[in-house]
Formats: structure tokens, sequence, C-alpha cells
């Protein structure tokens, strides 16, 4: 069984020597690595500072008019700040190598992070409809709704572009916990427009029961978003097979094979977070030498990742083609991606 390093996709010359190709492709992947990671680290900062921000300030908005609608917005941020907290311990944690007791890394704490980020928000969800209901009965009393809607307003816009710029950057360094992030916020700023537009309905019309109506529909919509995030969290922890991955792996695996003369079964491959871990098996003819088969088994593992779109380590286990059914005393899994 071999083992090859976690890499970047990249554009390989592979007219340079064997020794020197590695080398430089070695220190090009921890480069970018590093400089991925310092962008993480800095997008993390930004969320939790402007999340306390924009916190204080609906809060702020909600003493201001006593509104359930703006609370709902309030509630939303509070949790914000209490998932981007733990997000930051996440990607902290997640970017530790691996050691005897963690062999393969703290990467996969990401799906923890955006399955902890998601039950905070549905319980955000449910303590807003309640509080929603308890005014609605307890007899609404809104005050200075004009100035707490341009807080809201504010909020949102400022919210709108973080979120696209957490989601982004998440994306480019391949940190589902910074997508995660990205998306909470981008939540939260269309929470906060529809409070803007439930505020401006009580203002044009002066029926107060628009802004507890406007708070429960905030909530059912943040359910939704909590609800996406847990079943994310879910199906990375269960190692769910994306079928476009998948479909690139085989594309790529369909032409080394082809380059290479072999031919390959039994590939799994599963998500970290952070990157992509892929088993292949290699069928060589009876009678290839043992240095010639390493030779190009490592050869697979090396341009594997190339046009995947994700970090990617490669593991292979060598096979004879002839008597492969015959060696196997037991059945075992020899499938391919779809």
């Amino acid at each position: 069984m071999l083992i090859a390093d976690c890499c970047f996709p990249r554009a390989i010359d592979h007219s340079l020597p064997p020794v020197l190709l590695f080398y430089n492709a070695r220190v090009e992947a921890l480069d970018r690595l590093e400089h991925e990671r310092r962008d993480q680290r800095l997008a993390i900062r930004v969320s939790l500072a402007f999340g306390v921000v924009m916190m204080v300030g609906k809060l702020a908005a909600y003493l201001l008019t006593g509104s359930a609608a703006i609370f709902s917005d309030a509630a939303e941020s509070v949790v914000h700040v209490v998932a981007v907290s733990f997000a930051a311990f996440s990607l902290w944690l997640s970017s530790r190598p691996a050691n005897h007791k963690f062999p393969y890394g703290y990467e996969r704490i990401t799906f923890f992070s955006a399955g902890f980020e998601g039950a905070m928000i549905v319980l955000a969800a449910i303590a807003i409809i309640y509080a929603a209901i308890h005014k609605w009965l307890a007899g609404l009393r809104l005050e200075h709704l004009g100035m707490g809607t341009l807080f809201v307003l504010a909020a949102a816009a400022i919210n709108a572009g973080l979120g696209w710029y957490l989601v982004r950057t998440g994306r480019r360094t391949h940190s589902l916990i910074l997508e995660a992030d990205g998306k909470h916020v981008l939540t939260d700023s269309w929470t906060s427009f529809g409070v803007v537009g439930g505020l401006c309905l009580v203002l044009v019309t002066g029926w107060k029961p628009f802004d507890p109506l406007c708070a429960i529909a905030v909530a059912l919509n943040i359910v939704w978003s909590g609800g996406h995030l847990i079943w994310r969290s879910a199906t990375g922890l269960l190692d769910y097979s994306d079928p476009e991955t998948g479909r690139r792996l085989r594309q790529r695996l369909d032409e080394l094979c082809a380059e290479f003369g072999v031919q390959y079964h039994g590939v799994r491959f599963r998500t970290t977070g952070n990157r992509l871990l892929v088993e292949v098996h290699l069928l060589f003819p009876h009678g290839t030498p043992v240095g010639e088969a390493h030779r190009i088994a490592t050869q697979v593992e090396e341009r594997l990742p190339e046009g995947l779109g994700v970090p990617a380590e490669v593991i292979t286990h060598l096979e004879s083609l002839e008597d492969h059914a015959s060696v196997h005393h037991a059945e075992h899994y020899t499938g391919r991606p779809l």
C-alpha cells in the first residue's frame, strides 16, 4: 500500500526529473496550504468581529422599538456569534497535524462545526416563534420603528457583503467551516431584509400584527437553513459519496490507467471537509516486476489529484490481473465511481 502526500491540483511539467518534480510540487503545495490557512484565519476573525457589532446593534434596535421582528433578528445574531466562536476553534483544531492518537488529523471537526451551527440556528428559530407569539398575546407595543428599521437595513447590507466574502473564501480555500459560516451570515442578511419588509408594512398600514407574523416567517426560514447545515454535517460524517466528485475521479482514473496500461477497481473516497481521501486498487499483469508496478502506482498517486478541484491524498493497492479472483477468499468491494 502506497500513500501519496496531500497535494493540490496544479499544472505539472512532467519533463522534469522525478526527484525535482516531486520537490517542486511539495514546496508549492506547502506554500499554497499556508497561504490558504492565513486567509481562513483572517476570514473567521472578520466574521467574529462583525458578528459582535451586528449583535450589539440589533439588540439596541430591539430595546429601542420593542419589535418582535427585530428581536428575531437579534436572536439570530446572538446565535451567530456563538456559532462563529465554535467555528474559530474548529478551524484552529482542523489545521493541527496528524499524530499517533489521531493519524488522520483533526479535519473532520469541520462537520461537527457545521452541525453545531445548524442546531443553534434551529434552537434560535424555536425561541423566536415562542417570543413572537408571547408578545402578540401580551399586547403589541411598538416605538421608534423608523429608526429601528434603518438599523436593521444597515445590518442586512453589511451581512450580505460579509456572507459573500466568507462563502467565496471558504470555497477557494476548501473550508467547509467558512462556507457554512458564510451561508449562515447570508441567511442572517435575508432575515434582516425580511424584518425590514415587515416593519415597513407596519409603518404603512399601522397594523401591528404584521410584526409578530414577520418574526414567525423569519423563524421558519431560519429552520430551513439550520436543517440544511445539519444534513450536510450528517452526510459528511457518514462519508456520503458526492456524484460530481466521483465523476471527476473516474474520468481522471480512466485517463491515467489508459496511459499506463493498467486497470483499476475498488475506488472509495471521502472528504474530511478540507481534502479528499481516495483509495484505489490497481490491476497489473501477473509478470510485472514489483519495482515497475511501484513506479506506476506512485505516478498515479501523484497525478490523480490534478483536475479534481480539491486537495487530495491517494492510497493505492497493487493486485494481479489474471489471478485476482482466486487470491481473494472472500468478496471485497470492487466498485467504481458512478
